[in-house]
């Protein structure tokens, strides 16, 4: 039986080949690295480390303990994630519309490694597709943008909605707004549309999308104007006054009633807990 301690200060010793900056890392002094070495070199019956004055390399025993010592340190860790977490078990499916995907990775890894026994199964894509699966019972819990003020769901937080083109992009006051969307129903397709014709302008589609990539690839190359959550504009492109005023939109969570609740619970208080963000 090899001590994980021991592995640990053994793998800091390998990856900085220093006694010195490897005590720094531990919070350990440089005698104390020496001393917990030398009680794996006995325990393994080889030496792992060549050190002289100058240097300190790892032997060919050593090269092998180290590939082993990271084995057994990331199944040490594994298990003790699993016992040291949460014992709710069961499955969650849940769904999130594109853009929204991208502000949830660190909420979703947090949540897994918290409920290990949670099987976890993400479906991510457009908001309406996704209120017909939880609607037919395909799905427990959605993350998806709806009207402001629907009575049904969960409010996570409402953003403003911006006309959002490539800094090169020239719109011609008498000329069609050149229009990026997604196919019908679409919150932001009607929004742009209902606001434009409101103001007299006209419009014509010149990309059809079905998810952010594109969205953002299409607003990127200066192929039209696309509407996007005011947070979610990235920084290379330029929201537009010159257009109509647009509405707002909420982030919402509807949920399955007849789903388990415990782990539904569990999601929501983290998505809500850590808020919608930007993603980098």
């Amino acid at each position: 039986m090899f001590d994980p301690g021991l592995l640990r200060t053994f793998v800091a010793v390998a990856e900085t080949l220093s006694f010195t900056r490897a005590g720094e890392l531990l919070e350990l002094s440089q005698p104390t690295v020496s001393q917990q070495v030398r009680k794996l070199e006995v325990a393994a019956g080889r030496q792992l480390v060549s050190r002289d004055t100058r240097a300190v390399a790892l032997t060919d025993n050593g090269e092998a303990m180290l590939g082993f010592a990271r084995s057994i340190l990331a199944a040490h860790d594994e298990a003790a994630a699993y016992f040291t977490g949460s014992a709710m078990r069961g499955r969650l499916r849940f769904g999130s519309a594109d853009d929204l995907a991208m502000t949830l990775p660190p909420i979703l890894r947090d949540f897994r490694q918290l409920y290990p026994q949670i099987n976890l199964e993400l479906t991510v894509g457009q908001s309406a597709f996704l209120a017909r699966r939880l609607r037919a019972g395909q799905l427990d819990l959605v993350f998806i943008k709806e009207e402001p003020d629907l009575p049904d769901g969960r409010l996570v937080r409402r953003e403003r909605l911006v006309w959002a083109a490539h800094k090169a992009l020239q719109l011609d006051a008498g000329s069609p707004v050149p229009l990026i969307a997604y196919p019908a129903p679409s919150i932001s397709r009607t929004a742009a549309i209902a606001a434009l014709e409101a103001a007299g302008r006209s419009w014509r589609i010149t990309c059809n999308v079905r998810e952010t990539t594109g969205t953002l690839a299409a607003a990127r190359a200066g192929i039209g104007v696309a509407v996007l959550p005011q947070n979610m504009v990235p920084d290379d492109l330029v929201a537009l006054a010159d257009l109509p005023m647009l509405g707002e939109v909420d982030f919402t969570l509807l949920d399955n009633p007849r789903a388990a609740r415990e782990p539904i619970e569990a999601l929501v208080s983290a998505i809500v807990g850590r808020g919608v963000r930007a993603p980098a």
